[in-house]
């Protein structure tokens, strides 16, 4: 029986040893949404995809839906988290724990995944004065991918496309006390 391959764009939020050299991936994808993929062999020395696949780092996979769930047969990296900055770092890594908290089962929301991968460049690569601000629109453009938080609560501005601007740090920035209230009472209220 053949199966098909599927290629997407994926980042690692977090990853499992399993055995001398495989690894279970937490996988936020582009098109399926949250998956865990295994990856055999993936720990060897002569691992193609060891360095594609490091946790916070983003790449395009590709996947083959088995019988017992993803399995990854290849990935190059896109945005690899080797060589980032450390706040930066330290910010997905609050965005990705938030990520799996929150999503529950495979489910595409493409919405989602570009504010995240937009965010994941820029705190990666971009200015460390800019990355407190990042974090706070990702997140509340999570919360309200999810439903925890309405645009007219906040500010329709942040939550109308998923990319990153000067306008929307400016406007995020202005109400940055009201945002963060806002945030913290959705996080609350999830119970999660």
């Amino acid at each position: 029986m053949a199966y098909e391959k599927y290629t997407t764009d994926a980042i690692v939020l977090r990853s499992f040893e399993q055995g001398e050299s495989d690894k279970t991936l937490v996988l936020f994808t582009r098109d399926f949404g949250m998956i865990f993929a295994k990856c055999v062999g993936i720990r060897k020395n002569e691992s193609k995809m060891r360095y594609a696949l490091q946790d916070f780092s983003c790449a395009s996979a590709s996947l083959i839906r088995g019988k017992r769930g993803w399995r990854l047969a290849g990935a190059v990296a896109l945005c690899p988290s080797a060589g980032a900055k450390l706040g930066g770092l330290r910010s997905f890594s609050n965005i990705a724990r938030l990520l799996q908290r929150l999503i529950q089962g495979e489910e595409k929301n493409t919405y989602l995944f570009d504010a995240v991968r937009e965010a994941h460049m820029y705190l990666l690569k971009g200015s460390n004065e800019l990355r407190p601000t990042v974090e706070l629109i990702c997140v509340a453009r999570t919360l309200h991918a999810l439903g925890y938080l309405s645009a007219e609560a906040t500010s329709e501005t942040l939550f109308r496309e998923s990319h990153y601007s000067k306008a929307q740090f400016t406007e995020a920035e202005r109400i940055r006390a009201m945002l963060l209230r806002s945030v913290n009472e959705a996080i609350a209220e999830s119970q999660l």
